[in-house]
């Protein structure tokens, strides 16, 4: 029989932490500077398994990439809002920079070598 756990109580995430001074106060995995929201984008958004997670960040476990997950779906509002927040900003740079140095950079290299 399945259990369903009161919403007042809290479930701890051992391998996620919020510190002010890092990702602005975002939630991360601890001893990284990898936020929750990353981990959700790339298996929600981007379709990637755990596993193929860890393949691409070799550093981190995969019980720190499920209970990054954990945290997602606990928090799942607050995770989405952040990465519309997040999109929103990188809309808005866009709008202020429609071509970055790079691009630019790559223009001349290009325009040079015809």
């Amino acid at each position: 029989m399945a259990t369903t756990r009161p919403a007042h109580s809290k479930i701890r995430h051992a391998y996620i932490t919020r510190r002010k001074d890092t990702c602005g106060g975002k939630p991360i995995i601890v001893g990284t500077r990898i936020k929750v929201s990353q981990i959700a984008i790339e298996h929600d958004h981007m379709g990637l398994t755990a596993d193929e997670i860890i393949q691409a960040h070799p550093h981190l476990t995969l019980a720190q990439v499920h209970d990054a997950l954990s945290y997602y779906y606990d928090h799942i509002e607050d995770i989405r809002a952040e990465i519309r927040e997040s999109e929103r900003f990188i809309r808005e740079l866009r709008k202020q920079y429609p071509h970055s140095l790079l691009e630019e950079k790559r223009g001349r290299v290009a325009h040079l070598r015809r």
